[in-house]
């Protein structure tokens, strides 16, 4: 089976999986599995120390020199990362840590944020065999949420290299696979465990953290900043990992981030309970690092100046697009003037984009046009030039980015360039997740209908999010975020472990036949009686199996993903089941609901005024009669050393002239776009889905009524969006 996402996103019968581990952990009593009997430690020892012998550890490291604490973090260093000294404030924050305190860690990209929490995973068994803390083989693990698979992948390999057991949980593994990890948990073998946010949903892998052997140690929050609602990449379901860490009582957390302002760093704070002591910020000021920029009036006059920049500053560069066709595009043009480039987007497949990772790891002249998906993960020292051919979409995002240059100390170049093509574009991505009230409400009413509302406490909700972005016009992360806030802010429901709707394979005829003569499982008879055969595929109704014979569904699930992984069956799974647990009465009446809708829409409302703010706030930097680099760091609350007011080699420093945004002038309303677009789309029931097409901003409905094609499509993307939505309110009141 593929994976479903980039994300790593729980395939909902992990769950099952998990639980069957747990039988034959039960099964076997922990008598030896690994053969180590005689090491193995009593089931009331199996949970991490419970929070009165933390404290009573954390008093009797307080009492002692801070040096002796860190011989086993310098050990760990050494030996396995061959560095001999911290550096920034690694060395206060890995003792915070081991202390037994909570941290948030808030340093520039390359700062060497993830030593923050390999080494402590390293540094605990040698702690607890000092202190006489704990059992043997019981010292627990370091569980890593982080965002991306890649980005996982990457670290637990780089980790194994180096000698350091560490695995994750995503949804590329196979079955095996997880009982290998699950095992090595069980066993005390693991040091570090990485898995996406959106496993926090699954159930099953809830309570498998809750009886890991020696406990969470650490939970460790890669990406912290996706924490905060305001901020530059808000995640709803990082909002759940604070919920997380209380419930598999984590003995203490670690949030990083290389882009924080001060009121996310607060949020993060405030969700994980981290006093003021425990945030260690370091200086966002690279001195190495020159902010330039440029400005035309469109990309094409800008292009050459692009050529020019680049002939005078050869070395390793990555220049950051957009959309991902224009990093075809602008490869391709750079190849046709003498350059080396290549193009790079999250489009591409998994081998491509390893291949061009490793091609631009081994060059000292390549460039990459690229999307935001090349850069995270990528540890090279000596790139020597980022450049912006796009507006970025915060100065968070612009930070993060340029920071992957100069990581060396030596000169570095940031180039922005910019002209008004990019205004345009940017508001199209900060306008295009927000649905109009109407989309909001309808979509409450369908999942608090007569059947849901009347559902009891602990009763549970099954709906389609795919149906639903459909239905009612709402993109996935949209829709994510409204039940995030049903969830998390108003309490009413809990997302719990997805389910696969559809289960299709293609068989292997000798081995499914004799597999069928010899497994007398009531899983394989179910699967025997119920799985119907199409001209290809056989198909099986899961649900309909476990009414009829009783068969319970993580037996028949099992049985398939057992079957596939020994090839007797290749299985496909589709049409995923979104379940949620109801926890509190749900609203019946309408004025309820539309309470509730017009409480969604107004956070939502909010946060894409937050999105074009941050827009203007990028575009400030630069056209703002200021140094660049001192803007930058005031706004993560820093500012340049020794009380300087300026950098002396930013654009505004070598120039002291502000950058001209060239605009294009205001264009009479065009009257036959909007006639034709009222033409094309009878319905008046959504003034925001008309605008939106008149601007040119995706979404399920567009594409459902195939309009992106259209010549009515961004037809008027050259207005104001808050003009054209002006106008389209009038001409749906009128028709009504």
């Amino acid at each position: 089976m593929s994976a479903d996402d980039d994300y790593g996103f729980s395939s909902g019968d992990e769950a099952d999986l998990l639980d069957m581990v747990n039988e034959v952990e039960a099964a076997t009593s922990f008598q030896g599995i690994a053969g180590a009997q005689s090491q193995e430690i009593p089931q009331s020892h199996k949970r991490k120390a419970s929070s009165e012998i933390v404290l009573q550890l954390s008093k009797k490291l307080a009492t002692e020199e801070t040096p002796r604490i860190f011989e086993s973090a310098v050990s760990a260093l050494k030996r396995h990362f061959g560095l001999q000294s911290f550096r920034l404030k690694q060395e206060q924050v890995i003792s915070w840590i081991l202390h037994g305190k909570s941290a948030a860690v808030v340093f520039p990209t390359g700062g060497g944020k993830s030593l923050c929490f390999q080494v402590p995973a390293l540094a605990f068994e040698e702690e607890d065999r000092r202190l006489g803390a704990r059992d043997k083989r019981a010292h627990g693990i370091t569980l890593v949420v982080s965002p991306l698979i890649a980005l996982m992948k990457d670290q637990v390999d780089a980790l194994t290299r180096r000698g350091i057991a560490a695995a994750s949980f995503d949804s590329t593994k196979t079955r095996e696979e997880y009982i290998q990890t699950v095992d090595a948990m069980r066993n005390g073998d693991l040091k570090i465990l990485y898995c996406a946010p959106e496993r926090l949903n699954n159930e099953g892998f809830v309570e498998q953290m809750k009886h890991v052997r020696g406990g969470i140690r650490l939970l460790a929050v890669d990406e912290a900043h996706c924490i905060s609602e305001w901020g530059h990449s808000f995640r709803p379901d990082y909002l759940k990992i604070a919920r997380f860490s209380d419930e598999i009582q984590a003995e203490r957390v670690v949030c990083l981030t290389a882009t924080a302002t001060p009121r996310v760093a607060q949020d993060i704070c405030d969700a994980f309970k981290i006093n003021n002591d425990g945030l260690f910020r370091t200086t966002t000021y690279r001195s190495n690092l020159r902010l330039l920029a440029e400005s035309g009036k469109t990309k094409e006059e800008l292009f050459p100046k692009l050529c020019a920049f680049l002939r005078a500053n050869t070395g390793s560069t990555i220049v950051y697009v957009t959309l991902q066709k224009d990093t075809e595009k602008l490869a391709a043009k750079l190849r046709h003037e003498g350059f080396t480039a290549r193009a790079f987007h999250a489009g591409m497949d998994t081998p491509t984009k390893t291949k061009l990772q490793d091609t631009f790891m081994r060059s000292d002249s390549m460039i990459m046009v690229a999307t935001i998906a090349f850069g995270m993960g990528i540890d090279k020292d000596s790139i020597r030039n980022v450049v912006h051919f796009s507006i970025p979409s915060s100065l968070e995002s612009y930070s993060q980015e340029i920071g992957r240059s100069g990581r060396d100390g030596k000169p570095a170049n940031c180039i922005f360039y910019v002209c008004g093509e990019d205004l345009h574009l940017r508001e199209l991505f900060a306008r295009g997740d927000l649905p109009s009230r109407t989309s909001v409400h309808n979509l409450l009413n369908d999942i608090f209908d007569g059947t849901n509302s009347k559902l009891p406490v602990g009763g549970q909700i099954k709906t389609s999010h795919s149906t639903q972005q459909r239905e009612f016009d709402i993109r996935a992360t949209t829709l994510s975020n409204i039940y995030a806030q049903l969830e998390l802010t108003h309490g009413l429901i809990r997302a719990t472990t997805p389910m696969y709707q559809k289960y299709s394979y293609t068989i292997n005829e000798a081995k499914y036949m004799a597999k069928l003569a010899s497994d007398t499982s009531p899983a394989a008879k179910a699967i025997e009686l119920l799985a119907k055969k199409a001209s290809k595929l056989h198909h099986i109704d899961i649900e309909e199996a476990t009414m009829i014979l009783k068969v319970e569904r993580k037996d028949i699930v099992g049985k398939l993903n057992e079957w596939n992984d020994e090839q007797v069956i290749d299985l496909r799974v589709s049409g995923v089941i979104n379940t949620y647990k109801v926890l509190q009465k749900l609203p019946q009446k309408p004025a309820e609901i539309e309470k509730l809708g017009d409480a969604l829409h107004k956070t939502m409302t909010d946060r894409e005024t937050a999105a074009l703010h941050r827009t203007e706030q990028m575009l400030q930097l630069i056209i703002g009669k200021a140094c660049f680099s001192k803007t930058l760091a005031q706004h993560f609350g820093d500012d340049l050393p020794d009380g300087r007011k300026e950098c002396g080699h930013c654009q505004w420093c070598i120039s002291h002239e502000p950058i001209q945004v060239q605009l294009p002038p205001p264009v009479p309303f065009n009257k036959l776009a909007f006639k034709q677009i009222l033409e094309k789309i009878e319905d008046r029931d959504d003034p925001r889905f008309l605008a939106r097409v008149a601007f040119g901003i995706s979404s399920p409905r567009v594409t459902t009524m195939k309009l992106s094609r259209d010549p009515i499509f961004a037809s008027m993307e050259d207005h104001e969006f808050m003009d054209l939505l002006k106008a389209f309110e009038k001409a749906c009141k009128k028709k009504k």
